[in-house]
C-alpha cells in the first residue's frame, strides 16, 4: 500500500510538472506570432549599412523644416557727434524654399530695457509653422518717444529690403510684442503710412505691417494704472515715471522734465490711442485678468477703439493671469497666437524644396 502510494503521488507530481512547464497563452502567441516576425525583421535588419545585433531600427517620416537661427544681424545704425550705434536683430528662417509671412518680435522692459533674446518659445512655434521670425531690439529710455518707433519700423523696412534674401514674402508682415514691445506694435500698427516716422536706412521702403498681436501691452501712457489703488496711481503721476522719461525725458540741463498727467495732449499723442482712425490692420489683443503692472482696462480701451473705427480686432482676456508670468508661456497661448497669424496673413507659399537640408 505504501508502494502504490508513492507511485501514484510521483505520477501526480509528473503530471503538475509538465504543466508548469507547458507555455501558457501569453508564451504560445509568443511563439507562435512574435518570434517568427522577429526573426523576418532581424533578417531584414542585416541588410542595413550600420546594423549590428541589438540595434534597433526605426523608420521616420515628415515634412518639418529645417529652421536656421541668424544672430547678430545689424538692421540699423544710429549715428551720433561721436558715436554709430547699432540695433540688433535675431532671425529664425526655415529652410524652405517657400514665400514665407514675417513675424517681428519686439520685447518688453518697461521702456528701460529691451533684451529681444526673449520669449523663444513663441518664436519657435511661429518658426515652425513657416514663418521667418525676426526679434529686435530697440533703443530704450533714456532716449525719448519718438526714438522707439523709429527703430520699429527701421526693422520692418529693413526686412521688406531684404525680403529675397530670407525667402519672405514682402506684402505679408506682422509684428509681436508684450508689454512695452505690445506698446510698439500698437504703435506701429496705429501709425500705418505716418512716413515722418521713417528716418535712417531703406527709406523707399514701406514699414507698414499686416497683422498686431500685443501681449499686456499699453495703449494709453495718460492712465497706465487705470483702475489700480490711488497710490499706485499717484506713481504714474512722477516726473521719474518710465512713461514720463518715454514722453519728456529726465529733468536735465534746461529740460525741466515732465508728467504725462500734466501734460495729457502730448503724452496721449505718443500712444496708440492717439493715433486711431479706420484703416488699421487686423489686431489681436491679450491681456490678464489679475496684471498689476499694466491695467487690464489698457487693452479692454484698445479693443473698444479699434471696433468703434471699424477695424478687425480681437480681444482675449485671460482670468487669473499676470504681468508676464508662466500663462504666457503656455502652449494654448503660443497656439492661439500662432494660428491668428496664419489666418491672418496666410500659410507659406509652398514651392518645390530645393534643399534636403543637412547641418549645414
Amino acid at each position: 500500500m505504501k508502494y502504490k502510494f508513492f507511485r501514484t503521488l510521483a505520477r501526480s507530481l509528473a503530471v503538475m510538472l509538465t504543466v508548469c512547464l507547458l507555455p501558457g497563452p501569453a508564451h504560445a502567441a509568443e511563439s507562435s506570432v512574435l518570434q517568427p516576425d522577429m526573426k523576418k525583421e532581424q533578417n531584414m535588419k542585416t541588410d542595413l549599412p550600420g546594423y549590428t545585433p541589438g540595434a534597433e531600427v526605426v523608420t521616420l517620416g515628415g515634412s518639418r523644416p529645417q529652421i536656421d537661427s541668424i544672430d547678430g544681424i545689424v538692421y540699423a545704425q544710429i549715428l551720433s557727434r561721436r558715436a554709430a550705434r547699432p540695433l540688433h536683430m535675431n532671425l529664425l528662417v526655415p529652410r524652405t524654399a517657400d514665400r514665407k509671412p514675417a513675424i517681428v518680435y519686439f520685447p518688453g522692459g518697461g521702456f528701460t530695457s529691451a533684451d529681444h533674446g526673449k520669449f523663444i518659445e513663441m518664436r519657435m512655434a511661429l518658426a515652425s509653422r513657416g514663418f521667418v521670425v525676426a526679434a529686435a531690439e530697440y533703443r530704450p529710455v533714456p532716449v525719448t518717444f519718438p526714438g522707439l518707433v523709429q527703430d520699429g519700423k527701421a526693422a520692418v523696412r529693413f526686412l521688406r529690403e531684404h525680403a529675397d534674401d530670407y525667402g519672405i514674402d514682402p506684402t505679408r508682415i506682422g509684428v509681436l510684442g508684450d508689454s512695452a514691445g505690445g506698446y510698439l506694435v500698437q504703435m506701429l500698427g496705429t501709425t500705418n503710412g505716418v512716413r515722418s516716422y521713417d528716418t535712417g536706412d531703406f527709406t523707399s521702403q514701406s514699414s507698414d505691417v499686416q497683422a498686431v498681436v500685443t501681449i499686456y501691452g499699453i495703449s494709453d501712457l495718460t492712465c497706465i494704472g487705470e483702475g489700480f489703488a490711488p497710490e499706485i496711481q499717484k506713481i504714474h503721476t512722477s516726473y521719474a515715471s518710465t512713461e514720463a522719461l518715454l514722453v519728456f525725458g529726465p529733468a536735465f540741463g534746461t529740460s525741466p522734465g515732465g508728467s504725462v498727467t500734466e501734460d495729457r495732449a502730448r503724452a496721449l499723442a505718443a500712444s496708440p490711442l492717439g493715433n486711431m482712425g479706420p484703416g488699421k490692420p487686423p489686431f489681436l489683443i491679450m491681456h490678464g485678468s489679475s496684471d498689476t503692472l499694466v491695467s487690464p482696462e489698457q487693452s479692454a480701451m484698445l479693443y473698444r477703439e479699434l471696433v468703434r473705427n471699424g477695424n478687425s480686432a480681437e480681444y482675449i482676456l485671460v482670468k487669473g493671469a499676470g504681468h508676464g508670468d508662466l500663462t504666457w508661456y503656455q502652449q494654448p497661448v503660443i497656439d492661439r497666437v500662432v494660428s491668428w497669424f496664419a489666418r491672418t496673413l496666410g500659410e507659406p507659399v509652398k514651392s518645390a524644396p530645393t534643399d534636403k537640408g543637412g547641418n549645414l
